[in-house]
């Protein structure tokens, strides 16, 4: 049986990348709850840019924890930094993780301290974007490889909406999921402490899809709770912020080439992951697929074929650990 809330210890993870002006509005937002709502707040600045590390030494607040790395790890590298430090530094009894244009709703964090001890091992929150419209990029999903209805549904033709969580969900009450995003993801220090990080190695994409897959795996207990509400100030995929995290896809591109290799591999290790004996018949039916996209590459046609096979090998012999230096080269052998 649940028993009532006790108090927990929660530290947030923040990890940025040249978005100074939505960084500053999510401390703002994040700074503003009560040091027993919120214990402390890990900030990794991945070498940004634009004035972002600056700005951070400048600031006074003693529950702000600022981690200035020398290079660009990635989303993954970042996440795998913060709550590494996080753990080792502030002993939390939960973590709450998030990108610098993702911030919880006023009062989002008293509601994950009213959930009842012992429901999970770990709590999605559900993200909208400012305008109050569903943020879908962060919609959490059910792996249809474990539930056949999920399966079906998939199967027949349903894509994203097949196995991501619909959107009367969240008007309901919380229930299990597999898979969720790094937007407003809470997770047990206990359960941080079975499974361990994310893997810097992926660099950027599914390092969170993998990483939650993982824990469900695991015998984790993921909860989507929708009256935990975070919001993704990400308007549109189109706009500044989008591009920046490479979610974006222009007419069918990626945008610079050398996102095609992580965006590729990183999916496969989750398909991997996610659909066990059965990842080789599904390889057969996505290859083709991502084979014909290279019609969207004009004249970087073959940049993108190239960069799609390795990324393919890889997945396959399960390397993880192809330098970003090496990337580049693959992109722009020439250079």
């Amino acid at each position: 049986m649940n028993r009532t809330s006790a108090p927990k210890r929660l530290v947030a993870v923040v990890v940025t990348f040249n978005r100074l002006e939505k960084l500053k509005e999510t401390l703002h937002r994040l700074l503003e709850s009560p040091v027993e709502e919120l214990s402390s707040v890990v900030v990794v600045d991945n070498a940004s840019t634009d004035g972002t590390g600056d700005w951070l030494s400048f600031l006074t607040d003693d529950r702000l924890d600022l981690i200035l790395s020398d290079t660009n790890t990635g989303g993954a590298g970042g996440f795998e930094m913060g709550m590494r430090h996080a753990m080792e530094a502030h002993q939390p009894d939960w973590l709450v993780v998030m990108d610098d244009d993702g911030r919880p709703e006023p009062g989002a964090l008293a509601v994950f301290h009213g959930l009842p001890d012992g429901k999970w091992d770990a709590v999605a929150a559900a993200v909208y974007f400012p305008s109050g419209e569903i943020c879908e990029m962060n919609r959490p999903s059910r792996n249809p490889f474990w539930h056949w209805k999920e399966f079906l549904r998939t199967l027949a033709g349903g894509g994203r909406s097949g196995f991501h969580i619909p959107p009367s969900a969240y008007d309901g009450e919380g229930f299990q999921i597999d898979v969720t995003s790094f937007v407003g993801f809470f997770v047990s220090a206990e359960m941080v402490r079975r499974i361990g990080y994310p893997d810097p190695a992926l660099f950027i994409y599914g390092d969170d899809g993998i990483y939650t897959l993982g824990l469900s795996k695991s015998g984790g207990r993921i909860g989507f709770e929708p009256s935990v509400r975070f919001e993704h100030d990400l308007t549109s995929f189109s706009d500044q912020a989008a591009q920046s995290q490479g979610k974006v896809v222009q007419r069918g591109r990626l945008s610079p080439l050398w996102k095609v290799y992580y965006y590729h591999r990183n999916l496969l290790i989750m398909y991997r992951l996610a659909a066990g004996v059965l990842f080789w018949p599904a390889l057969l039916v996505v290859l083709p697929k991502w084979i014909a996209k290279s019609r969207h590459y004009g004249e970087e046609k073959s940049t993108f074929l190239r960069l799609l096979k390795h990324s393919i090998i890889d997945a396959i012999g399960k390397r993880r650990h192809a330098t970003f230096a090496e990337i580049r080269k693959i992109a722009k052998p020439d250079s």
